[in-house]
């Protein structure tokens, strides 16, 4: 089982470059129950967004920045939605106690896994090796798909 990371959600929503072609067939080869996303993908995803919307120069902007949070309402719509709970809030603390220095988001995602025991699909292999036990793959890497090491 696995969690999608936002960065993987990213390249699935642009759909135009040889790394989604490779995460395309990655996960075509699996039963789509396998496979969940995390409402704190959710929350980074609406804060780009909103971001978006605040800085648009003209309405055109505007229209293209809300299109953006309507495709991404009804992305999560369809989606198995992982929520930040209180064994995903009891991880990330413990990793805080451990003094793991990822982003706080990076950090809620890695939780969310790791109370699940999902594998996570990130390219930001940078910072989740340094969370502890956390089984990590690049799906949009040319190499194939295996348990990546601190």
């Amino acid at each position: 089982m696995f969690l999608i990371d936002t960065d993987h959600l990213a390249v699935l929503q642009h759909s135009a470059s040889p790394e989604f072609e490779r995460l395309r067939g990655r996960l075509v080869s699996r039963p789509a129950k396998d496979f969940f996303v995390s409402i704190v993908s959710f929350h980074e995803q609406c804060q780009g967004w909103n971001a978006y919307i605040s800085r648009a120069r003209d309405q055109r902007g505007v229209v293209h920045g809300y299109s953006m949070f309507q495709r991404l309402l009804a992305d999560f719509a369809v989606a198995q939605v992982v929520p930040f709970d209180d064994a995903a809030a009891s991880t990330f603390e413990a990793l805080r106690r451990q003094k793991v220095r990822v982003p706080t988001i990076d950090l809620r995602i890695a939780s969310s896994a790791l109370s699940r025991e999902l594998t996570l699909l990130t390219r930001n292999l940078r910072d989740f090796r340094k969370v502890p036990e956390l089984r990590l793959q690049d799906w949009t890497s040319v190499e194939p798909p295996g348990r990546v090491t601190p």
